[in-house]
């Protein structure tokens, strides 16, 4: 995983509630253990006609989305099903982080466990993130995880809650295994003392 401390980008609207996990990566696509691909289906019957064909009206699909880090989506983002591909499609296509006012447990959790930064931000915030969105669309916002904020044009800042553990994996670029290996030396150092006390 990379380091996630701050990052600067235009956003790409998908205020709907309720966009589960079906929706974010259909469960056809879900028979690979790999992430490397899963981008390319992400909302696909969404960003696809029956035919596989790029449907141009979806949002994916317009030329404003491309390079885009954040998705800025409605409440209750990543309901439904547990699967973990979910995260995996997102940061395929280059999502960095996710914005929206709830998200489902599970979904979050599995997001911070992957790298992929879900900003959970209060309904007034929200409401005028999607504002600004849908009046200037090419507005650059930053996101930074050291401070917890989100920071718009103008000098509004809002806050967004992580837990420290998580914070602290997506700051050091690591999963829970490489944070618990970062304390291999003091381990192998417990594991010796134990021995000669025994």
């Amino acid at each position: 995983m990379e380091p996630f401390t701050k990052i600067t980008s235009r956003v790409v609207m998908l205020p709907v509630n309720d966009i589960d996990t079906d929706q974010i990566i259909p469960a056809r696509f879900l028979k690979v253990t790999d992430k490397a691909g899963l981008g390319a289906n992400l909302f696909a019957d969404w960003r696809y006609h029956a035919d596989g064909t790029p449907n141009p009206d979806f949002v994916l699909n317009q030329p404003a989305a491309a390079g885009a880090l954040v998705l800025f989506a409605g409440r209750n983002f990543g309901c439904g099903s547990s699967r973990e591909h979910a995260p995996w499609a997102l940061m395929g296509f280059g999502f960095k982080a996710i914005i929206a006012s709830s998200f489902g447990d599970i979904f979050f959790n599995n997001a911070l466990k992957n790298g992929l930064l879900p900003v959970k931000v209060d309904e007034d915030t929200h409401r005028q993130i999607e504002e600004l969105l849908t009046e200037f669309p090419a507005t650059e916002i930053q996101i930074d995880l050291e401070s917890q904020t989100v920071q718009l044009p103008a000098g509004k800042t809002a806050a967004f809650p992580i837990d420290g553990f998580s914070k602290a994996c997506l700051l050091k670029g690591t999963d829970e295994l490489g944070y618990l290996l970062s304390f291999s030396d003091q381990i192998t150092l417990y594991e010796e003392k134990i021995k000669v006390e025994l």
